[in-house]
C-alpha cells in the first residue's frame, strides 16, 4: 500500500569513481512505501549509479542511504533486504528455475522445510510454476525475466530493484511485461525502484519519475506532470516529443510572457522559469497541441506561418513535418480523417494554431 512515508532516504548523496568528476552530485530523494518509483535519463546521468548504491553494489562517495530509517552505506548487498533484477537477468545457467529462485532463501538460512513452498509460491506470482524443473537456457527471454524477478521476490523484501530489466525483449514483449510488472506491483504492495533511459516506459509503470542528467535529479513529479509541466528545457524535451521555437522575452505579464521569434512572429506563453524581458529563450510546445488552422491566428490562440514538407504515419495518427523560418522543422499530430490531409502537398503553406497555456517557454 502507498504511503507518504519514505522507506528509503538519499541525504548529500556524492558518487565519484575518479576522485575528480562527480557521476552523482548531491542527491537528496526520498522513495515512499509501496511507490513505483523510475529512476530516468540518458546513459552516464547517474541513474544506474544510483540503483547500485541503493542495493549495495556501489557505496556513496559522501552522504547518507537510510532503508526504514537503517543507515546502509557499508552494509553488503545480501543484508539489505532488497531484491534485485538486472538487465541480463543474472540466473545461473548450471541451476534449475527452482534452484535459482530458492538461492537467495539459502544465502538467508530460511528452513529448507519453508524454501520449496516460497518457491512454489514466487512462481506462481509470475505464472511460471510449470517451469521449476527447466534451466535457463531452455527458457525465452520473457520467460527468464520472470523467474528473475521470482527470485527477487521470493524472500520477500521491503524493496525491488530493477535495472533496466526489459531491455533485450522485443518490442512487443516488452510493453506486454510493462503491464504485467504494473500489475503484479499493485497486487504485491512492495516498494519498486525502476531504472531505465526509455521514457515510455517510465510514463506507463511508475507512480513518480527521477529525470536525471549530469548527476542530478532535473524534476521528480508524477507521470503527468512531467509530461504537461516539464520544469525545464532537458525535461521537456526528454519525456516525449515537443517542438522547439527560438527567440527574445518581449514582455513579462504575471505568470505568462511574450516571445518575439527572428522573423517577427509574437507568442505568448507560461513563463515557466521566470525569465525576464530581453532574455534569450526557447519556447516548447508537444505535437498534439499545435493543430492546423484555416487562417493564421484567431480565437486567441499563438499562430505559426509554415511550409508543409511530408506527412509520416503512425497508424491512428500522421505527422506533418513542417518547415519555420528561422527555426528548426516542427512536427504536428493530425488525426486521420482530417480534411487538410486530403489536400496536402508538399511545399503549400500552413497556418498552426495553439494555446497559451500549452506553450513553456524557458529563459
Amino acid at each position: 500500500m502507498k504511503t507518504s512515508e519514505a522507506i528509503v532516504s538519499f541525504r548529500g548523496v556524492r558518487k565519484t569513481y575518479d576522485g575528480e568528476t562527480l557521476v552523482v552530485k548531491q542527491l537528496d530523494l526520498d522513495i515512499y512505501h509501496g511507490e513505483f518509483l523510475t529512476l530516468l535519463g540518458p546513459s552516464g546521468s547517474g541513474k544506474t549509479t544510483c540503483l547500485m548504491m541503493l542495493a549495495g553494489f556501489e557505496f556513496p562517495t559522501g552522504g547518507e542511504i537510510r532503508l526504514d530509517g537503517k543507515l546502509l552505506n557499508n552494509v553488503p548487498p545480501h543484508k539489505r533486504d532488497i531484491g534485485m533484477v538486472f538487465q541480463n537477468y543474472a540466473l545461473f545457467p548450471h541451476m534449475t528455475v527452482e534452484q535459482n529462485v530458492a538461492y537467495p532463501l539459502g544465502v538467508r538460512k530460511v528452513p529448507t522445510a519453508e524454501r520449496a513452498a516460497r518457491v512454489n509460491d514466487a512462481l506462481k506470482m509470475v505464472r511460471m510454476e510449470g517451469f521449476a524443473k527447466r534451466y535457463p537456457a531452455q527458457l525465452s527471454g520473457g520467460q527468464q525475466q520472470r523467474i528473475a524477478l521470482a527470485r527477487a521476490l521470493v524472500f520477500q523484501p521491503k524493496l525491488v530493484l530493477m535495472d533496466e530489466p526489459l531491455g533485450a525483449l522485443d518490442k512487443q514483449l516488452r510493453e506486454h511485461m510493462q503491464y504485467e510488472l504494473k500489475s503484479l506491483h499493485e497486487k504485491l504492495g512492495v516498494t519498486f525502484v525502476y531504472v531505465t533511459h526509455d521514457q515510455g516506459e517510465a510514463l506507463t509503470m511508475s507512480d513518480r519519475v527521477a529525470v536525471f542528467d549530469k548527476g542530478i535529479v532535473q524534476q521528480l513529479d508524477t507521470v503527468d506532470r512531467l509530461y504537461e509541466s516539464p520544469c525545464n528545457e532537458f525535461v521537456a524535451n526528454f519525456i516525449g516529443d515537443s517542438n522547439r521555437l527560438r527567440g527574445k522575452i518581449a514582455a513579462v505579464d504575471g505568470e505568462f510572457c511574450e516571445i518575439h521569434l527572428a522573423d517577427g512572429t509574437r507568442l505568448k506563453g507560461r513563463n515557466v522559469a521566470g525569465a525576464q524581458a530581453g532574455a534569450d529563450a526557447v519556447a516548447c510546445i508537444r505535437p498534439e497541441r499545435m493543430k492546423l488552422a484555416s487562417r493564421a491566428g484567431g480565437n486567441g490562440s499563438n499562430a505559426l506561418a509554415g511550409e508543409a514538407r511530408s506527412l509520416i504515419y503512425f497508424g491512428d495518427h500522421v505527422r506533418m513535418r513542417c518547415g519555420l523560418p528561422h527555426q528548426d522543422e516542427c512536427f504536428v499530430k493530425v488525426p486521420l480523417g482530417t480534411e487538410a490531409l486530403e489536400a496536402f502537398a508538399p511545399g503549400q503553406p500552413v497556418a498552426l494554431e495553439f494555446a497559451p497555456e500549452h506553450l513553456r517557454i524557458f529563459a
